[in-house]
């Protein structure tokens, strides 16, 4: 498939800059194959069945964006702006620093309450050594750190406190992530109660979403396309939880394209089983699902390997019906905009 199949127009103005106020109070877009509803996320309930288990993912957002001044022997102290993507098997972290043609390997950056050496560099992508870790570590990089907006919100506004609460979920448990796993941000502590009051089930999984998945395709054929690795793990709490409720006919629902990216990477098989590493799995159409049954998601760029994702689960021609409707109804889209919740297999509303 060619990459321009995935694109499509959307006005500036649509692009979400602050997310809804309560939470659920963002438009929920129901679509099945055959039928489109306009809802609201805090009327999840009304379609999802007693018996339907939906997929969490509890990453927790670091303040991954830093700014310091390089210091070396005998040179100028230039301004560095470096952005955490991700954490080695060592304990070192890879970041993308600005401008990364000043840094050298030995250079030391000064963050104020953090300094790190550059171990390794490989363009723009640097490898840090911290001089502090675990708590101590995660204690001065709140102090130094900003939260990681994505590229299109960044550009047009700078981060704030708001945001280190707005870019976080409800159920945030485990530091990695660099960016949110934002179907999840429509989430508050009384929607879950009322869910679970309803007989729908949670579980919970952890992938740590990388800044890879803002980064655009540049290959005009899908299949010359390389994805970005991503760490996660899945318990065999949760993997039984998916079983059972596929083994009594509810629905298996992840809550994000990072929760479906990893329960598909760890039901690649056939049959989904406890799993941890780094997945690079790349979902497009004629992708065949082994774990999933809908997906609740925001709406994506153009162009986007999560384009690309929900139109595998959907149907590249629906998936453009659906964002059609979106535009024309004045949906708000990207990580702090509405949502959607998508059934191929179809729609059946209870109202009970």
């Amino acid at each position: 498939m060619r990459l321009d199949e995935f694109d499509y127009h959307l006005p500036e103005e649509l692009i979400a800059l602050r997310p809804a106020r309560p939470r659920p109070a963002s438009r929920l877009l129901v679509a099945g194959p055959a039928e489109m509803h306009d809802s609201q996320v805090a009327h999840l309930g009304d379609w999802l069945h007693p018996g339907d288990l939906l997929v969490l993912n509890d990453t927790r957002v670091i303040p991954a964006r830093l700014t310091g001044r390089r210091e070396r022997p005998g040179g100028a102290g230039a301004t560095i702006e470096a952005t955490l993507v991700g954490v080695t098997a060592g304990g070192l972290w890879r970041a993308l620093a600005r401008p990364g043609k000043r840094l050298a390997v030995g250079d030391r950056i000064d963050f104020g309450p953090l300094a790190a050496e550059v171990r390794a560099k490989d363009g723009a992508e640097v490898v840090l050594a911290f001089d502090r870790e675990g708590a101590a570590f995660e204690a001065a990089l709140a102090q130094a750190g900003e939260v990681p907006l994505p590229p299109y919100i960044a550009s047009r506004r700078a981060a704030d406190a708001q945001d280190r609460d707005d870019y976080q979920t409800v159920f945030a448990r485990r530091p990695g992530a660099v960016a949110a796993p934002t179907a999840s941000l429509h989430f508050d502590e009384s929607l879950l109660a009322g869910l679970a009051t309803r007989g729908v089930a949670t579980t919970r999984l952890t992938l740590h979403v990388g800044a890879g998945t803002f980064l655009p395709v540049k290959v005009e054929t899908l299949e010359a396309h390389r994805m970005h690795a991503e760490w996660g793990e899945i318990g065999a709490e949760a993997v039984e939880a998916i079983r059972a409720t596929r083994a009594a006919g509810g629905r298996v629902i992840p809550v994000g394209t990072t929760a479906l990216r990893l329960i598909e990477t760890a039901a690649a098989e056939g049959e989904i089983r406890p799993w941890t590493g780094e997945t690079e799995i790349f979902i497009r159409p004629g992708f065949r699902f082994h774990a999933t049954d809908g997906l609740m998601t925001n709406f994506h760029l153009p162009k986007s390997t999560l384009l690309m994702l929900v139109s595998a689960l959907m149907g590249l021609e629906r998936i453009r019906a659906i964002y059609a409707h979106a535009i024309a109804a004045r949906y708000r889209f990207f990580s702090y905009g509405d949502s959607s919740l998508l059934l191929p297999h179809g729609i059946r509303k209870d109202r009970q």
